[in-house]
């Protein structure tokens, strides 16, 4: 991976303006000025972290966002450009299990932090399944080292890229172009390996059947790296990141909403906050792609027409319950999926349908099970969220409707009532999203990892039509999720700092 220091000679004047404050803006903003760029990141919120922001109330700490930690060698190989290593920054834990899956009838899997243990319990569930495992994990393990090696620095702004016939065989072999539904049910059979499988793609967004077999990486990632906790949550990570940027000189600018960008020959010269109009060098726009697009730039300068993303699939929206319980639930543990209903049919509802499911699959993430510090003694923190289709309408109707859809499943499979002894609660849903962070149509993750939304198909990290435009995050490559996130940060500052070398 080439993405260290650049040590170039760029202009020593250049000022840059990132806008947001989520992993891939601020990863930009560290990189750049690593390289001696005066950096300023701009937030319209009042705290940073963007989705990765966290709160507090009643005693409880409370991720809004990312709660799985997997690729722990992104954040350290992140951590490592700046002389740095994860431990300097939070206590890493990997828990055991790394996460339970809830079947009909309150059946339930533990899945082992130990990958043979793992294999264990798939021969357990489906005879000859332990040696199919293996070999679909080795398998997830070359696409990782490839996909998340190779091709996933990339910059993806055309084919090229990946035309040398290394990276095109490899691109044959890590099955960028076969269905990840159809290469899954070549190895198992029983809907509860499958549906142990394929959950990661169902937060990722898209169908089974369109995400590219690549994606099996993920189970790599899940089942053999393993899943961890940060100690003290999320918000931990975003502290680190924050430091790191400060340490090499970025400013940071809360409540700092940009109002528009100002275009001059070509090129973004202003940008205008909060009354004030600052000069600037370039722009990394980590916020949402097309609320930059289609709010600060004038029409002449957008890359795409509002039909363009009318005709993207969304990963999800999500309902969430944050809440605060005033006793212990022994039954929970820190990751658990609920998959006691139809998988197909709630997928189908989210990206074909999009409307308010019938029977959702819903998570419930319990920090308290691992870390004592998010919520008083004797309490559980927990939070439940159930993926949705984008753009739909919520009420406080429907949103407590579901509230007791859930929590009656979740009450029948702890066996203990829980709405009682909830002392806080918090919902978060569609228009939160679009009013927190301009998601486009309250989307949770990004887009989709479809066959025609990945790498190069991906909305372009360069803009087109504006010369020192380029977009970090979930919406441009390489895609969806905190590693994702962080890897666009970085890309995106070396092709700003080229730009300026120019």
């Amino acid at each position: 991976m080439s993405q260290g220091n650049s040590n170039s000679m760029h202009k020593k004047e250049s000022t840059i303006a990132v806008i947001g404050s989520g992993f891939a803006g601020m990863a930009a903003s560290a990189v750049l000025a690593q390289n001696g760029i005066d950096v300023t990141i701009f937030e319209k919120n009042a705290t940073i972290g963007g989705r990765a922001r966290s709160f507090e109330s009643n005693g409880f700490v409370f991720d809004m966002g990312p709660s799985w930690y997997w690729m722990p060698d992104v954040y350290e190989s992140y951590f490592n450009l700046f002389g740095k290593t994860t431990a300097d920054f939070y206590d890493l834990k990997q828990l055991d299990p790394g996460f339970a899956v809830v079947f009909g009838g309150n059946e339930v899997f533990d899945i082992p932090a130990d990958f043979e243990s793992v294999c264990e319990l798939f021969e357990s569930i489906e005879p000859g399944s332990a040696a199919k495992l293996r070999k679909f994990i080795d398998e997830g393990e070359f696409k990782y080292l490839v996909g998340m090696g190779d091709m996933v620095y990339k910059p993806s702004h055309s084919i090229t890229e990946f035309i040398s016939l290394k990276l095109f065989r490899d691109a044959l072999k890590i099955q960028l172009f076969s269905s990840f539904s159809k290469h899954v049910r070549q190895y198992f059979k029983d809907p509860r390996l499958l549906a142990i499988i394929e959950f990661p793609v169902l937060f990722l967004g898209a169908m089974p059947k369109d995400t590219p077999a690549l994606y099996s990486l993920m189970n790599f990632a899940g089942l053999k790296q393993g899943t961890f906790y940060p100690m003290g949550g999320f918000g931990k990570v975003v502290e680190a990141f924050k430091k790191i940027s400060e340490d090499c000189g970025v400013k940071f600018e809360t409540s700092h909403p940009i109002h528009s960008l100002e275009i001059k020959s070509g090129s973004i010269s202003h940008i205008h906050t909060n009354g004030k109009s600052i000069s600037t060098d370039g722009v990394i726009g980590s916020a949402d792609y097309q609320h930059i697009e289609n709010s600060l730039l004038p029409e002449s300068f957008r890359s795409y027409k509002e039909d363009y993303w009318e005709d993207r699939t969304f990963a999800p929206s999500c309902l969430l319950f944050y809440l605060g319980i005033d006793k212990k639930i022994d039954k929970l543990r820190h990751h658990n999926l609920f998959f006691d209903e139809d998988f197909e049919q709630h997928a189908f509802e989210i990206y074909k349908e999009k409307k308010w499911p019938t029977k959702p699959l819903f998570y419930v993430c319990c920090p308290s099970k691992t870390d004592p510090s998010v919520a008083p003694e004797g309490c559980e923190n927990i939070f439940v969220l159930m993926p949705i289709a984008i753009g739909l309408t919520e009420t406080e109707e429907i949103k407590e409707e579901y509230y007791n859809t859930l929590m009656t499943r979740l009450e029948k499979f702890v066996g203990e009532n829980v709405r009682e002894h909830v002392v806080y609660k918090r919902s978060y849903s569609v228009s939160n999203f679009v009013n927190d962070y301009n998601a486009y149509k309250g989307n949770a993750y990004g887009l989709a990892n479809t066959l025609m939304q990945t790498a190069f198909f991906k909305p372009k990290m360069r803009s087109k039509k504006v010369d020192n435009l380029y977009y970090a995050g979930q919406l441009t490559v390489p895609g969806p999720g905190v590693p994702p996130s962080i890897i666009s940060g970085r890309i995106a500052a070396h092709e700003l700092i080229k730009f300026l070398n120019k």
